[in-house]
């Protein structure tokens, strides 16, 4: 499922139109329940909008906007200079797993990504650090609520393999952790509402960047 909705959330190209068929095919086995609702939701909006549509639609969603960023730990470091380490502790856990990890050139905290290493590397880490994340994910995902419902659907669809309920509204997002702004912001004012409230959720057990990664 997770790699399903890693291609799903990964930029709209011809290879994304190819595999619909079968990602189709794929998610109708699924057990009946909100996995399989949300990808389906997205699955038939991509089928019956045109391939241009769908790539200048995910270019507005996520390239020029970063209400519904899919970068894990800008939910809960912003633009700060602590991210660094975050990012390298990112790379850290792909290397663990022996898996050689292709970041197509995104940060490594890019949401496609972590679900790639969640199915092919190490399901067990993987699943453990969407968990430390579920804040951001649920985050995004209401964001999409409002942007973009296909796009929701997926969201959903992650969530829905994480152990307990989605939160209801954000206030019960922002329940999951702890308050505070991000320190040491760079770029953003500290009251800028992208930089959510929720430093040092997700970054437990981190080890120090020292400039190898």
């Amino acid at each position: 499922m997770h790699q399903a909705a890693s291609w799903c959330l990964g930029y709209p190209d011809e290879a994304l139109v190819e595999r619909l068929p079968l990602l189709a095919a794929a998610v109708d086995e699924l057990p009946a329940g909100r996995a399989r609702e949300g990808l389906r939701t997205f699955l038939d909006h991509a089928a019956a909008t045109p391939l241009d549509v769908l790539q200048t639609d995910y270019v507005h969603l996520f390239d020029l906007s970063r209400k519904q960023a899919l970068y894990l730990s800008y939910w809960t470091d912003g633009d700060t200079r602590r991210r660094g380490e975050v990012l390298a502790a990112f790379k850290e856990r792909y290397r663990a797993s022996g898996f050689l990890v292709d970041t197509h050139g995104e940060l490594p905290d890019h949401l496609p990504l972590v679900l790639e290493y969640s199915a092919l590397a190490d399901p067990d880490d993987g699943a453990a650090l969407l968990q430390e994340y579920r804040a951001s994910l649920e985050l995004t995902r209401f964001a999409l609520i409002e942007s973009s419902p296909p796009y929701a659907g997926v969201l959903e669809a992650v969530c829905a393999t994480l152990p307990g309920e989605s939160p209801k509204d954000k206030a019960a997002v922002h329940a999951m952790a702890a308050a505070g702004p991000p320190s040491e912001s760079v770029g953003l004012d500290s009251a800028d509402p992208r930089l959510l409230p929720l430093a040092g959720y997700g970054t437990a057990g981190y080890g120090t960047f020292d400039g190898s990664a």
